[in-house]
């Protein structure tokens, strides 16, 4: 099994500190819990590492709360488990974060995302298998030879929005990084019951 996963490629600039608001933290548990509950989020136990993370937009311009590199065997999930990106740049690959843990491999896309639109208050991003070859460039994909968590993949997902049905259906595979699939919303909950949903919808086809 060879997956590209869970390595962070950007410049970290991590500073540590205390975990980030239990409000938003709670939130970010909330709305997990199912997607890990149903094996979109987890660990590659054969390979020890993590997949999949989420993120919610916090009101400070340019900053967001995302779930901490390698955590994606922890079940229940606390404060300590979150770093607040606080600042990015692309061009010159880097993330500047804070808290207790190192912001996931996925904080170049997700600041990439929230670059976007300010309508888009959360990003989800799974790994399944099933999802990722039923709907690869059926729903809107990224070029296979742009892998994950390079300024290439945040410029690529900035041509996705531009160019195809990303921005309405909330929904693209990561056509370069095997069984990824990113969900947006205005919310959590609709970032996450999107790709929820098309899981059961995918269940009922048999996939």
């Amino acid at each position: 099994m060879t997956i590209d996963e869970g390595y962070v490629k950007y410049r970290s600039h991590w500073s540590p500190g205390p975990a980030a608001d239990i409000a938003a933290t709670r939130l970010l548990e909330k709305w997990r819990r199912p997607l890990f509950d149903a094996g979109l989020i987890g660990h590659y136990d054969e390979l020890n590492i993590g997949f999949g993370n989420i993120s919610i937009r916090n009101p400070e311009p340019g900053q967001f709360l995302i779930t901490g590199t390698q955590t994606g065997r922890v079940e229940h999930t606390t404060g300590e488990h979150y770093a607040q990106v606080t600042g990015f740049d692309i061009d010159r690959n880097e993330v500047f974060c804070s808290g207790p843990v190192q912001a996931s491999s996925e904080a170049m896309t997700h600041a990439a995302i929230y670059e976007l639109d300010a309508s888009i208050g959360a990003i989800v991003h799974v790994h399944s298998r099933p999802l990722w070859h039923q709907h690869l460039n059926a729903l809107p994909t990224t070029e296979a030879s742009v892998g994950y968590g390079t300024p290439e993949m945040a410029r690529e997902l900035k041509r996705l929005y531009r160019e195809s049905e990303f921005e309405s259906v909330g929904i693209a595979v990561m056509g370069g990084h095997s069984e990824g699939l990113i969900s947006i919303g205005e919310s959590l909950a609709l970032a996450t019951t999107r790709i929820l949903t098309l899981a059961r919808n995918s269940a009922k086809d048999g996939y």
